[in-house]
């Protein structure tokens, strides 16, 4: 982490107008700077800069903060990604935990890497372009092919010469080691000899989020069976390919522009979408689509729209590991290009608005693409149709946000004439099923008997859920490693621990609990992130949070010794003393999360209620119709709760 001191110099240092001078052309108006807002397309400035208050305004979009925030929005970077590259601009030496002597050699061996991919950089482009060999082979193939010079230039296009060691051969005579030249995999060592890997090859340079080169991929002049068409660099410490996407040096700020993300296959897929005007687009590389590569295009949009060829094999790649980018959060279509056509020749083929047309009224919701698609398969065939369900359900279930998949369901209800309720239930027990893989310990609920006389239900009227998600998150982050079960697996051989992180995150993921209060909600948010990591290492992330409110609560919480609640534990009538409240955690843990869920749910089933009223008021059949499935499905978590432990009634 960088130090208090080390980030006072830098706000002090960062005068906001030069801060956003290289990005925003600025005019002073009055005591203030105004120029056109660079997060939205605008004719006529809105975007203000105060130089004596240090902020920026946008009175057209909203945005607005400090210097640093401004970093963050434009650059697409966390908080302290932000401070770095600000300390950069300002010569400001960053002072974090003393360095090991084996962090300065890796810190070192990464540089040096980066530094032979650069230098090969430049030799394939400076090849490509300058010599005879180049231009008569590697830059005749890409004119060939369509691609222009300014598109050469932007992504660096390049080219490797026939001779099998003609990079090696350069970059020892220029004082490179052999060494770092095979680790970042442009050489290859064979039976002690060195060549190089992309001879005879068009290079195209893979760019790092910030601009660096880390690795290449090489397309084959000749056409033989025996030789890979396209050759990439092998994983390193600077470049793995599943965490990178080819284009997205370039085609960032573009997404943020248009909030929009398109996925492509291959290098010249991306080139020819710039060619045509369209820049918001990436490329897997030929690779399959991974969770890291998905959470890449998330820092900058929630919506992707993958492009493919139009023919059967398109299709079926259309389908392929799509789940994942649901499982994020993210709303996916897709789009199937006429048959024949692959992204590269479509957009060489037509005006980048006539791409756009065709994409917006062509490109399908993936589910009711996927749906629709199985159909057809399945036409009237029940066994096929019976697998079809179960195809599209596992889809369903991965999508986190409730509201989304009851959309889903919905629709999709309509698409395979199957109601609602059973969508429901199958949904709900794959839900379970995906959980239970995750966190590799039986559930609770299946594990654990808490001896409690539950009251008879009690109506109430005030359903604030504060001071139990306050609790829950205390207990969070004082106690999230502590183990509060432990047992074996049914033939008693493998042994299974609960901590009290897995047990809350479980239960309230289960149930698809959520929290009410915006601070507690992002506590718990981000604390699932270092799931089964240290507790201090999330303690310590959240007393430093940026967010000044949260590590504010976080240093309450954690700096605090609480009194528990009477009024939380008065039902089971225990007597928890703070300084044994370490020893009785697997009564105090339970206890908080069934509070809190049943809290949760009576409230929950109260607001449905009130909007069921006036629905009926308003004879909106389908809002109805909508609303008693919702409130179905709490009333089965409600009794599911109650069985799973054991009551037949829950206390509010």
């Amino acid at each position: 982490m960088i130090d208090q001191f080390t980030i006072d110099k830098i706000y002090e240092a960062a005068e906001i107008v030069d801060v956003i001078s290289d990005f925003v052309s600025l005019k002073r108006k009055g005591i203030n700077y105004v120029g056109l807002c660079p997060f939205h397309n605008e004719k006529t400035p809105s975007f203000t800069v105060s130089p004596s208050k240090g902020i920026y305004k946008c009175f057209g979009c909203g945005k607005g903060g400090n210097s640093v925030n401004f970093i963050m929005e434009h650059e697409n970077l966390s908080y302290y990604e932000a401070l770095r590259f600000l300390a950069k601009k300002y010569n400001i030496e960053i002072h974090e935990k003393e360095e090991t002597q084996e962090d300065k050699e890796k810190k070192d061996e990464r540089e040096n890497l980066l530094v032979v991919t650069s230098f090969a950089s430049k030799f394939f482009h400076d090849t490509l372009l300058n010599s005879n060999e180049g231009q008569n082979i590697g830059l005749s193939y890409l004119h060939e092919r369509g691609i222009r010079d300014d598109m050469i230039e932007k992504f660096q296009i390049g080219y490797s010469p026939e001779k099998k060691d003609a990079l090696t051969e350069y970059a020892i005579s220029k004082g490179y080691k052999r060494e770092y030249l095979v680790k970042s995999g442009l050489t290859i060592e064979k039976n002690n000899q060195y060549f190089d890997r992309f001879s005879h090859r068009i290079i195209f340079p893979i760019h790092s989020i910030g601009g660096q080169v880390i690795g290449f991929g090489g397309r084959s002049i000749k056409t033989t069976k025996e030789i890979a068409k396209y050759l990439n660099s092998p994983d390193s410490d600077i470049y793995h390919k599943s965490f990178i996407l080819y284009g997205i040096f370039q085609a960032k700020k573009a997404i943020v522009q248009n909030d929009k993300c398109f996925l492509t296959e291959g290098y010249t897929d991306v080139i020819s979408f710039h060619q045509a005007g369209i820049e918001n687009v990436v490329a897997s590389s030929g690779t399959s689509l991974t969770s890291e590569q998905i959470r890449l295009i998330k820092r900058f949009t929630n919506n992707i729209t993958i492009v493919y060829d139009g023919d059967q094999a398109g299709i079926k790649a259309a389908i392929r590991g799509i789940d994942m980018v649901l499982e994020e959060g993210m709303n996916v279509k897709v789009v199937l290009l006429p048959d024949g056509e692959d992204p590269d020749s479509f957009s060489r083929k037509n005006a980048a608005s006539e791409v756009i047309k065709f994409i917006n009224e062509n490109e399908t919701d993936f589910i009711l693409f996927k749906t629709r698609l199985l159909i057809s398969e399945a036409q009237k065939d029940p066994i096929k149709k019976a697998t079809l369900i179960t195809d599209i359900v596992h889809s369903l279930a991965v999508i986190p946000d409730q509201i989304v998949r009851s959309i889903y369901i919905k629709e999709c209800s309509g698409l395979l004439q199957v109601s609602e309720q059973i969508l429901y239930a199958e949904i709900n027990r794959q839900r379970r099923k995906i959980l239970e893989n995750k966190y590799k310990t039986p559930l609770p609920s299946e594990q654990i008997q808490i001896k409690e006389v539950l009251q008879p239900l009690q109506i109430i009227k005030n359903y604030d859920c504060t001071l139990h998600e306050k609790e829950i998150i205390r207990l969070l982050l004082n106690y999230g490693n502590y183990i509060i079960f432990e047992g074996f697996d049914v033939e008693g051989k493998d042994k299974w621990i609960m901590t009290v992180s897995q047990y809350i995150i479980s239960e309230l993921m289960k149930d698809e609990i959520e929290f009410k209060d915006p601070i507690f909600k992002r506590i718990f948010e981000e604390y699932t992130r270092f799931y089964f990591n240290d507790s201090e290492m999330a303690n310590e992330y959240f007393i430093r949070h940026s967010d000044k409110e949260i590590n504010a609560v976080a240093a309450d919480l954690l700096s605090k010794r609480y009194t528990l609640s009477k009024k939380l534990f008065q039902r089971n009538n225990s007597n928890v003393a703070i300084e044994t409240e370490e020893t009785k955690l697997s009564e105090l843990v339970p206890s908080v999360v069934l509070d809190f869920k049943n809290r949760k749910i009576l409230s929950l089933l109260n607001e449905l209620n009130t909007q069921l009223l006036k629905a009926q008021e308003d004879n909106d059949e389908m809002k109805i119709m909508e609303l008693q499935s919702q409130i179905q499905n709490l009333n089965e978590i409600k009794k599911n709760l109650a069985e799973s432990l054991g009551y037949r009634t829950i206390l509010p």
